[in-house]
């Protein structure tokens, strides 16, 4: 009550920090005058002069007022749009590194224009991000027309480019892009073989457009770049076969969770079938050699129960092509991973791609969070805020309106089943269209979109249909979704970036109507003028019949994408209606709703075709939206969680990649881990304080000739006086050198330095990949552990940290063995470096059976030592230990932590 009161009387945070930034826009406001009296070279030279004060130590915050100012009139001349100045208030905030809820309508793409300009200054680059390719060339060719006027350099980052052209894309002052693109450069780049052809720079400032679904709806699953694994295919077809003969007593289908677990009778069923089959060895499904063939029937019981086609995929050309659940997209080139991919495709018979093995992965949160400074903008955020704080800390500020907002959002209607809402929505179209006034209908999947449009059509009323399946005329049913009497209905209306403009959009209409005229001719000029005054007129009648009518026939999972498809009308002070159309039958209300309370109240007291009109039961539906954004937020954090462990680990493997690409030879690092192969040897089989006659000389001599290459006569060695494990160790790491010297000596030393280099790339890449599978398997299993009273976080942490160490040694091995194994010849020439693996790349979720990202049979540690490791972010001698924090955060040159007064590089942070 006090809180409601003093939000009263003050005003709420939101508004109180808004109200703070009002003077810094009376001083942008102050510089336009002088700015219009500019001519044009004049105004495009303030870049210049910008440049030189921030040489001269002058700060972007006290540059803001004037290049702000000189925004918007460039933008003025060049566009013809003046920002606004509540825009204004959004530039600052983007500049701050918060995010700026706008509502649509509110020119979200020509704020971005202020903060961007202003961070390109110190020629560091500045990234644009958006939802798709189409928004990034619209934009980067839109709004680049304002930077360009004023000196600075656009790029624009799409699929298809070569190295060469991404390389220029990010040498430039702005670079327009997608999140994917952006992120996969950067996995791309650490894994290639030389500084040179790495196409990334250093991270400086990014604008999130969309944040919320680029960072919040696309965070829950990492990107991921794959390689090809064995084929499987016929194993696929024959498990796929069996599952199709399950019946519903068989297994029991979690539809939260969309998990399917067998019965105890549906296992023996399949035991039978599988046996009959010849798949199964011996007579018991959970045998240990039956591994493979449980996790196929698993993956298959899921793709033939709970993944529907024409809801999460569709079939296009005979291939599965996956639908994006928040917008409705395809996601072409995109692959469920672990099997569940090829299962689809069996289950669909269409031709089965082989399975895939993650080569390198990140996440959204951790790749977004190596910016320094971090902006977004949208128009829902607020509901998330507690998360932007949590994951990135971004704070989320509501920028009001520049006109007040005419919309009615009217309670939501209920109806007893699908077929009253059904109708009612057709009478709600029928009035609407009798009044000219246009509607924009939502649905949440494919499926829901195509059995309305039948509905609709049976009751003969024309209408658009906006979904994956038209996937390539998007913009044009969007943009002419606001003429008068137009009916479109649309698959979730997130990211669509096109506005609906009342009366319709002069451009898309050009571009249908008269797709053969020339821009700049007679006839261009005069169908475009009679076009213009047809928009003017069709307008004010649709403004008559009350703006646009948004009407949605389901609650989506998500209170946002609610307000996204609300949003859409009654942009900048236009009038407009929204409406939700529920019933029992919803998946919300079916799967997540009070169910008992929802099912007695629509049976008893509703007759058919009757309608309860309810804020009280609008907000018990809001309840059930809360519990799933609770439950997937969950979700996110635990992949934060999980992947902040791999995310310590990827930063040590990708500095020492690229200190080694950088370095002229690697001499030192390979000669420091032959020291410490030749150590751990020896320290196996010549355990310290033992007595010679004690020692395993028959391990030792098969082990120094396999991993050094090295035949030392031993027994001279145990014949002398004294003979002690570190004098053994030096022995033998004296030998290991002759060897490598003796190869040296007999080939060019610049190619050398070369082999070496190559060498320890391949070898780092190579057991990096089987750590990450390795990796990928253990967090499938890792939860078994809460059975165990331990937390599974905890657990992962443990194993993984054990795991990298493991990895450090035998990349040591590695390198050691294939040094002292290998032939070479004197030659001119410097090897080539490998090229880049062929691989694909993903963007699937590890947490949910069908996202699972590597594979399980990938994690094979057979060529790393027992032994536990000494040195490289290991146990040293003495016990000390440094923590993957810790060492994420020192170079290889800095002074080692343990006090040994050696450089990191040559004490615990040797490879």
């Amino acid at each position: 009550m006090l809180g409601g009161l003093a939000k009263a009387l003050f005003g709420s945070s939101n508004d109180r920090y808004v109200k703070s930034l009002r003077p810094i826009v009376q001083k942008i406001g102050s510089y336009e005058p002088a700015l219009e009296a500019m001519s044009d070279e004049d105004l495009a030279g303030q870049t210049v002069k910008f440049r030189q004060r921030l040489d001269a130590g002058e700060t972007l915050d006290s540059l803001l007022p004037e290049a702000f100012a000189t925004v918007r009139e460039a933008a003025r001349r060049v566009l013809g749009q003046r920002h606004y100045d509540v825009q204004m208030i959004g530039g600052i905030v983007l500049h701050r590194g918060e995010i700026a809820e706008m509502r649509t309508g509110e020119g979200k793409t020509l704020v971005a224009t202020l903060a961007v300009y202003l961070n390109a200054l110190p020629g560091q680059g500045v990234h644009v991000v958006t939802v798709n390719d189409y928004l990034a060339t619209r934009d980067a060719e839109w709004m680049g027309r304002v930077y360009r006027f004023l000196g600075l350099t656009v790029g624009t980052i799409v699929p298809n480019l070569t190295d060469g052209q991404r390389r220029d894309a990010y040498r430039c002052d702005i670079t327009y892009g997608t999140n994917n693109e952006f992120g996969f450069d950067y996995l791309r780049d650490n894994m290639k073989y030389e500084r040179s052809s790495m196409v990334h720079r250093p991270f400086h400032y990014a604008v999130v457009d969309e944040v919320d679904s680029v960072l919040i709806d696309e965070a829950r699953t990492p990107l991921i770049i794959s390689g090809p694994t064995d084929d499987k295919s016929e194993l696929y077809k024959s498990v796929d076969a069996i599952v199709k003969q399950v019946e519903k007593s068989d297994y029991e289908f979690d539809e939260k969770q969309r998990s399917v677990v067998l019965t105890e009778d549906g296992t023996e069923r399949l035991e039978r079938l599988l046996e009959a089959a010849g798949l199964l060895e011996g007579d018991n499904l959970y045998d240990f050699e039956n591994t493979q063939v449980v996790h196929h029937l698993n993956q298959a019981l899921r793709a033939n129960i709970a993944f529907k086609r024409d809801t999460d995929y569709i079939v296009k050309d005979g291939k599965i092509i996956i639908i994006d659940e928040f917008t409705g997209r395809m996601m072409d080139g995109r692959r469920w991973s672990d099997g569940l991919h090829q299962a689809v495709e069996a289950k669909e018979g269409v031709n089965i791609e082989p399975e895939n093995q993650t080569m390198a992965s990140i996440t959204f949160q951790n790749y977004f969070r190596m910016y320094p400074k971090l902006g977004g903008m949208t128009g829902t955020a607020a509901t998330e805020a507690h998360e932007f704080y949590q994951i990135y800390k971004m704070n989320v500020v509501t920028i009001p309106t520049n006109l007040p907002v005419k919309r009615i959002d009217q309670d939501d209607e209920f109806y007893k089943n699908i077929q009253d809402k059904f109708a009612a929505i057709t009478q709600a179209i029928r009035e609407a269209k009798e009044r000219g006034q246009p509607v924009l209908v939502g649905t949440v999947s494919i499926e829901k979109s195509e059995l309305l449009s039948e509905f609709l059509t049976k009751e003969g009323v024309a209408h658009n249909v906006l979904n994956a399946r038209y996937h390539e005329q998007e913009a044009h049913i969007v943009a002419q979704a606001g003429r008068l009497n137009a009916v479109t209905i649309a698959t979730n209306m997130a990211g669509r970036g096109t506005d609906i403009q009342l009366g319709g959009n002069l451009e898309f209409r050009l571009l249908d109507e008269h797709p053969d005229l020339e821009i700049g001719t007679p006839e261009f000029d005069a169908a475009a003028e009679r076009i213009r005054a047809e928009i003017i007129v069709e307008k004010e009648r649709v403004l008559a019949a009350g703006g646009l009518f948004v009407l949605g026939t389901e609650r989506h999972e998500s209170r946002r994408i609610d307000n996204q498809l609300r949003g859409r009308s009654g942009r900048q002070g236009d009038p407009g209606l929204s409406r939700f159309y529920l019933s029992l039958d919803d998946d919300l209300l079916r799967i997540f709703g009070p169910q008992t309370m929802f099912a007695r109240m629509m049976n008893k007291n509703l007759q058919d075709g009757e309608a309860i009109v309810s804020p009280w039961i609008s907000k018990a539906i809001e309840t059930a939206q809360k519990k799933v954004e609770a439950r997937n937020y969950d979700v996110r954090k635990q992949v934060v969680e999980y992947d902040d462990v791999m995310n310590d680990q990827r930063k040590v493997i990708y500095e020492q990649r690229a200190d080694i690409m950088d370095a002229e030879t690697v001499d030192e690092v390979v000669a420091d881990m032959r020291a410490e192969t030749a150590n751990a040897i020896v320290g196996e089989a010549c355990p310290p304080n033992s007595y010679p006659e004690q020692w395993d000389m028959e391990m030792l001599t098969a082990r120094a000739a396999d991993v050094l290459g090295i035949a030392p006569p031993f027994d001279e060695w145990l014949a002398q006086d004294g003979i002690d494990p570190e004098l053994l160790t030096e022995k033998v790491q004296a030998e290991a050198d002759a060897i490598i010297a003796a190869k040296q000596a007999d080939i060019d030393e610049q190619s050398w330095h070369g082999i070496e280099k190559s060498v320890l790339l391949q070898s780092l890449d190579h057991h990096w990949k089987e750590h990450l599978a390795t990796l990928d398997a253990l967090r499938q299993v890792i939860h078994l552990r809460a059975y165990a009273q331990k937390t599974p976080i905890n657990e992962y942490k443990q194993e993984a940290f054990a795991l990298f160490e493991r990895m450090l040694v035998a990349i040591r091995e590695e390198v050691t063995r294939i040094l002292a194994h290998a032939h070479f010849e004197r030659t001119s020439e410097l090897p080539e470096l490998p090229p880049m693996p062929d691989f694909i790349t993903s963007h699937l979720d590890p947490l949910t059976g069908e996202d699972n990202s590597g594979d399980r049979d990938a994690g094979a540690l057979g060529l790393i030592s027992s032994r536990a490791p000494q040195g490289a972010l290991g146990l040293a001698g003495d016990g000390f230990a440094i923590s993957p924090e810790v060492a994420a955060t020192l170079t290889r040159n800095s002074p080692c932590p343990c006090g040994s007064g050696r450089k990191y590089k040559h004490c615990h942070g040797a490879l």
